[in-house]
């Protein structure tokens, strides 16, 4: 298992697992961390877990170095890609993530668990890509849950396990790429009604597209991001991130 732990005080504990974090940069109150693949991923069999804690009032970020590939499992048991993340009271955590790429042959499970507690704010970028150039992609199942203040504020399940069915209109149609941006503990500013608003305090943008690169969510990202201060700064100053 990956461990990344911030905690207050700017103390950090990392733990390599089929991951590798990397400190890139530490203050008293917040760090950015690099994640870097640890050995050939995704294989069959492969049980990725990475776990992810941010003290009260810290700031971290997530810095991926590359996209990650499941590949071809012949016919071997599905991979797993497991991601528990708890923010204590005031924290932030920021991860724009490079395309997760499913490639004809791979079945992949995807899990991501966030539990926020009152005052903590995620920003996360995920983009899920079926398939390399010219292939239609294997099957992939994801689920994200997240939790706020202990009441559930997210449960999405999206199953990409069947071709015939996910290239319904109403699934993906002709799109292999998935991306997202997800503000989590917070509303956007201004209220940006092309968003998908969440019942708490939260917020999607989601793009169809062909390929990763087609994606305008660059933009959405650094307009969210513009809401945070930078990691370090105490995060209950963010004073133009309206929570709630």
């Amino acid at each position: 298992m990956t461990r990344v732990h911030l905690h207050p005080g700017g103390r950090l504990d990392l733990a390599t697992g089929a991951l590798a974090p990397r400190l890139l940069s530490r203050s008293r109150g917040g760090a950015r961390v690099a994640l870097v693949g640890a050995r050939a991923l995704l294989l069959a069999g492969d049980d990725v877990t990475l776990d992810v804690v941010v003290g009260a009032g810290c700031a971290l970020e997530l810095v991926e170095v590359a996209g990650t590939v499941a590949f071809d499992q012949r016919g071997g048991a599905a991979a797993s890609w497991c991601v528990r993340v708890r923010l204590d009271e005031g924290a932030r955590l920021t991860w724009q993530g490079e395309p997760f790429v499913v490639a004809d042959g791979a079945a992949v499970e995807r899990r991501t668990d966030v539990d926020l507690a009152r005052g903590a704010v995620a920003l996360l970028r995920e983009t899920l890509v079926l398939g390399r150039t010219g292939e239609r992609g294997g099957a992939l199942l994801s689920r994200t849950r997240v939790h706020l203040d202990g009441r559930p504020l997210l449960a999405e399940d999206l199953d990409l396990r069947d071709a015939a069915l996910r290239a319904s209109p109403a699934v993906l149609g002709t799109a292999r790429c998935l991306d997202t941006v997800a503000l989590l503990g917070a509303r956007p500013a201004g209220g940006e009604p092309d968003a998908l608003h969440l019942a708490g305090p939260g917020a999607l943008d989601r793009r169809l597209t062909l390929d990763a690169h087609s994606s305008d969510l660059g933009a959405v990202w650094r307009r969210r991001l513009a809401l945070l201060e930078p990691a370090g700064a105490p995060a209950d100053r963010a004073a133009t991130v309206a929570a709630g």
